[in-house]
């Protein structure tokens, strides 16, 4: 398995996956221009996506799909509901559904809900062999029922969208911060560290934290929060980098 994330930020969001000889493409917020760019500084190019999966309908998710669709007959991989609200996804030819669990000849690919305010939101864990990896991103908390599938992935792409203190004292307006801190909106630094103190096991290779805010957040900021929680936990672990909105990240090799 090889994972690099593409960008990560509230202006677009985009990963990079390759499995069994298979390309992903998680999620496509950015034009298709930049993701060219990057996809081609690790040998690789649009055309040589297989699939991209969808976690919901918000512009920073989505705005490449339209462009991506008339270049390149990719499958797109997506709930039931969350098709029906994505005007540009009207040639059912190449939808795969994925309400729970698919598998794509031994690429197991398990699409969970997130709590988050679009219709019907997924996060999604992509299994190749014992190899394992977590998609967590635009959710405001991540119910239990799914810690035992999230727990001791090699690579986890964990959301840590916001520091609290600059979220509150910081320039948006009420209901804006409100929306964020709220069960259906993006998961802090501190809970980042949390939930991530939960699911860390010996398998665990790398985590890159990603959809970072640009206003509410720092990178060293969430490094020190999601590290320091860690440790409150009793858990030894460093291999921690933060995904950026306009740098791609190594690609990494499980």
């Amino acid at each position: 398995m090889r994972v690099a994330v593409l960008a990560s930020g509230s202006k677009g969001n985009v990963t990079f996956v390759e499995a069994k000889g298979k390309r992903f493409l998680l999620d496509a917020g950015r034009n298709c221009k930049y993701i060219e760019e990057k996809l081609q500084s690790i040998n690789y190019s649009l055309k040589d996506i297989d699939y991209c999966l969808i976690t919901h309908d918000h512009s920073d998710h989505i705005s490449a799909l339209k462009t991506m669709l008339n270049k390149n007959a990719v499958g797109i991989i997506i709930s039931p509901k969350a098709l029906y609200n994505i005007d540009v996804l009207d040639d059912y030819e190449h939808i795969i559904m994925c309400d729970e669990e698919i598998d794509l000849d031994g690429v197991k690919i398990i699409s969970i809900h997130s709590s988050h305010d679009a219709v019907d939101a997924r996060n999604f864990i992509i299994m190749e062999d014992d190899k394992k990896l977590a998609y967590i991103t635009d959710t405001g908390y991540i119910n239990n029922k799914y810690f035992k599938i999230l727990k001791n992935a090699d690579i986890y792409l964990f959301e840590s969208n916001h520091d609290i203190e600059l979220l509150q004292h910081g320039p948006y307006p009420a209901w804006t911060k409100k929306r964020i801190l709220s069960d259906v909106g993006h998961l802090s630094n501190q809970m980042a560290g949390f939930y991530l103190s939960k699911l860390i096991g010996d398998k665990t290779q790398k985590v890159f934290l990603i959809h970072l805010s640009e206003t509410n957040n720092l990178e060293e900021l969430a490094l020190e929060t999601v590290n320091n929680t860690l440790n409150e936990y009793g858990i030894n672990f460093h291999n921690i980098e933060c995904a950026k909105q306009n740098e791609r990240t190594e690609l990494v090799e499980i």
